[in-house]
C-alpha cells in the first residue's frame, strides 16, 4: 500500500490524534480531497462507530474498496444496503474482524471444516477486558454496551464455523446500575440443530485479556485456544490444546499442546489479503452474505431487531 493521507473532519479528534506516530509524515486531507485523490483504490474507514456505515457508503459511491471497522451499526437495513451497493459496483468490503487471520484461529477453522473434531456440539468463547469510567460512558450509547463492540468478533467466528443460528438469546447485564447505565457484561446463546455456542464479553473483568478464549468441542475432538491474544506488558503466547480420539490432519490421536506464533502486526495479514483481492489474485473468503449473517446474529445477541435477525 501507498498511503496517500488521512481525513478527520472532527477537529477535536484531530487535535487528540494528529501527533500519533502512525500519522507521521502524512498529509491531512478533507474527505472530498481524499476521495478525489488520483489513483486511489481503497480506503480504511475507522471513524467513530456511529459514523461507520454512512462514511462507508460515501466511499463506495466514490468507487473505493473498503477496510471497514466494526460493528456494522445497530440497524440491519443500512448495513445490508451498504453491502448491496458494494456488490453492485464490484467493490470489496473487508470487515475489521482481525481474529479471522490469527494462526491459531485459522488452524481451528481448518480443524472444523476438515472434520478433525467430528460433529461440533459446543462452542464457548470469551473476549473481555477492564475499562475505566470514560470508556464506559462512551459504551453507554449502545444498547448492548461492551458486548456490542467486542462480542461481534466472537459471533463472526461462530458463524464461520456453524453458519446461521436457529435462535439467539441475549443475557445483557449491568454490574453497577447505581453508577451508570452501561451494559458491561453480556452472554449470548446461539442455538443450532446439533450444537450450542456461548459468547461472552465484558469490560469489567480483571486481566480479562488473559482469559480471552475459544473452545470448540466435537464428538471426535476438542480445540482449545487461550489466550486468543495478550499483548500487555508481559505478552503471553497463544497456546493451543488439541485432543483427538483418532488421527486427524497431521496429528495423531491423543492430547497435543503447542504454542502458535503471535502476529507482529495485528492487522497485517488481513490487509495483505485485501490487496490480493483487489488485485484479483484471490477471491473474497468472507462475502457479503457471511457479513450479513454475522450482523443478523449480532443484533439478535444485543436484543436489537431480534425477531427479524433470527428469522432472516
Amino acid at each position: 500500500f501507498d498511503v496517500v493521507g488521512v481525513a478527520e473532519p472532527n477537529p477535536e479528534w484531530r487535535r487528540k490524534r494528529q501527533d500519533d506516530p502512525a500519522y507521521r509524515g502524512l498529509p491531512w486531507l478533507s474527505e472530498t480531497e481524499l476521495l478525489n485523490t488520483e489513483g486511489l483504490e481503497a480506503v480504511a474507514v475507522e471513524t467513530d462507530v456511529p459514523d461507520l456505515i454512512p462514511t462507508a457508503r460515501r466511499c463506495l459511491e466514490a468507487g473505493m474498496h473498503l477496510h471497514l471497522d466494526k460493528p456494522g451499526g445497530e440497524s440491519l437495513a443500512p448495513f445490508r444496503e451498504m453491502l448491496e451497493l458494494a456488490d453492485s459496483k464490484g467493490l470489496m468490503v473487508q470487515m475489521g474482524y482481525m481474529y479471522r487471520y490469527t494462526p491459531a484461529i485459522q488452524l481451528c477453522l481448518r480443524a472444523v471444516r476438515e472434520g478433525w473434531l467430528g460433529r461440533v456440539f459446543e462452542v464457548h468463547c470469551v473476549m473481555s477486558r477492564m475499562d475505566g469510567m470514560e470508556y464506559r460512558e462512551w459504551l453507554s450509547q449502545f444498547r448492548a454496551g461492551g458486548f456490542y463492540i467486542f462480542g461481534c468478533h466472537l459471533i463472526d467466528l461462530v458463524v464461520s464455523m456453524l453458519g446461521r443460528p436457529d435462535r439467539v438469546t441475549p443475557y445483557l447485564r449491568q454490574t453497577w446500575p447505581e453508577k451508570d447505565n452501561t451494559v458491561d457484561n453480556g452472554l449470548a446463546v446461539m442455538e443450532y440443530p446439533h450444537a450450542t455456542a456461548t459468547v461472552r464479553a465484558a469490560v469489567v473483568e480483571v486481566e480479562g485479556f488473559r482469559r480471552r478464549q475459544l473452545v470448540v468441542c466435537g464428538d471426535k475432538g476438542t480445540f482449545d485456544i487461550r489466550p486468543l491474544e495478550y499483548n500487555g506488558p508481559n505478552p503471553l503466547p497463544t497456546t493451543v490444546r488439541l485432543a483427538l480420539s483418532e488421527p486427524a490432519g497431521p496429528h495423531e490421536a491423543g492430547c497435543h499442546e503447542f504454542e502458535m506464533p503471535t502476529p507482529k502486526g495485528r492487522y497485517d495479514t488481513q490487509l495483505i489479503e485485501l490487496a490480493e483481492i483487489i488485485r484479483g489474485e484471490k477471491g473474497n473468503p468472507y462475502p457479503s452474505s457471511h457479513d450479513i449473517m454475522v450482523q443478523e446474529a449480532l443484533l439478535a445477541a444485543c436484543g436489537i431487531e431480534q425477531e427479524r435477525s433470527v428469522e432472516g
